[in-house]
């Protein structure tokens, strides 16, 4: 994963010229797998010279592929060289200055730790959006997605999802880290010193812990009209000091009149309160606490 190389260290390396051919190949994209040299040269309108030593450069650091397609020289963005562009384009917005060491990593993104103006730290989610874990994504749920769209754009929108979603619910006082920003498939958020809550972390009050996240739930239900759909141990992360649990990962969310909602949101509380109820010993009753995410019951 590109988290294992010093994405800072390969940033700081860019000049302005290569960030240009990064962003004519970006736009060549939108007809082109891999853009020939002929459209760089036409959209940067650099010398020849000056786009072939970028392009070895680029290609050294493994932030574009390059291919001969009928005898011409061709390229192509890889992850690694979108993150640059979305990491630029932060920063020239004064989102971020510096990006820090990587602190997980999911089955689709890889976070990081990074410092925003004012020594701020903040979270950076890259989408690792992948042909496999697409089609299975696909396969569960809708996102919404055109199949002809490229992996990038599948990120790229992923990423915008993940945004537009949690801005919302932070707007109703539900527990999710505060969106900051995005940038093509980059995701900036507020950071939580927290734990996540596969690894078992011990609670002072398991019950009120449950019923935070199931108020998230009910929130993004009733007032966002959204089901996460896809709520686990794996993406609820507990500020231990708090005691309080943040809920993530909102890119696959589905509409309240998505057919597959109620199934969806029946298996995120059947999922939650389990999980409780095994590792805490929490007793709630599945049903109960489903009708009250609904908006059905008032208490569980």
């Amino acid at each position: 994963m590109f988290g294992l190389v010093k994405i800072g260290i390969i940033y700081k390396q860019l000049t302005a010229r290569d960030f240009k051919v990064l962003e004519a190949i970006e736009r060549g994209h939108s007809k082109y797998e891999y853009v020939p040299l002929e459209i760089i040269e036409k959209y940067t309108r650099l010398p020849e010279q000056h786009i072939v030593l970028s392009l070895s450069k680029l290609h050294r650091l493994s932030l574009v592929k390059r291919k001969s397609i009928s005898g011409y020289k061709s390229f192509r963005l890889t992850y690694l060289g979108l993150d640059m562009l979305a990491l630029n384009s932060l920063v020239k917005k004064n989102i971020i200055e510096a990006l820090g060491d990587r602190i997980g990593v999911g089955k689709e993104s890889e976070i990081f730790k990074a410092i925003a103006p004012g020594n701020i730290l903040v979270a950076v989610k890259f989408m690792r959006i992948g042909r496999t874990s697409f089609r299975r994504t696909r396969i569960v749920r809708s996102w919404g997605f055109d199949p002809r769209l490229d992996w990038f754009k599948q990120a790229k929108t992923a990423a915008e999802r993940e945004f537009k979603a949690t801005h919302e619910l932070f707007l109703v006082g539900a527990d999710v880290p505060r969106p900051l920003a995005f940038n093509r498939h980059v995701v900036v958020t507020e950071f939580i010193s927290g734990v996540e809550l596969y690894r078992r972390p011990q609670l002072n009050n398991p019950e009120s812990a449950l019923d935070r996240i199931l108020n998230t739930l009910r929130k993004a239900y009733l007032e966002v009209g959204i089901i996460h759909g896809d709520l686990s141990e794996y993406n609820v992360i507990v500020d231990i000091e708090k005691d309080k649990p943040y809920i993530i990962d909102w890119p696959q969310y589905v509409y309240r009149d998505d057919p597959m909602a109620d199934h969806l949101l029946r298996r995120d509380v059947e999922y939650i309160v389990r999980f409780f109820n095994k590792h805490y010993k929490v007793r709630v009753d599945v049903e109960k606490a489903y009708l009250y995410v609904r908006g059905e019951y008032e208490h569980y």
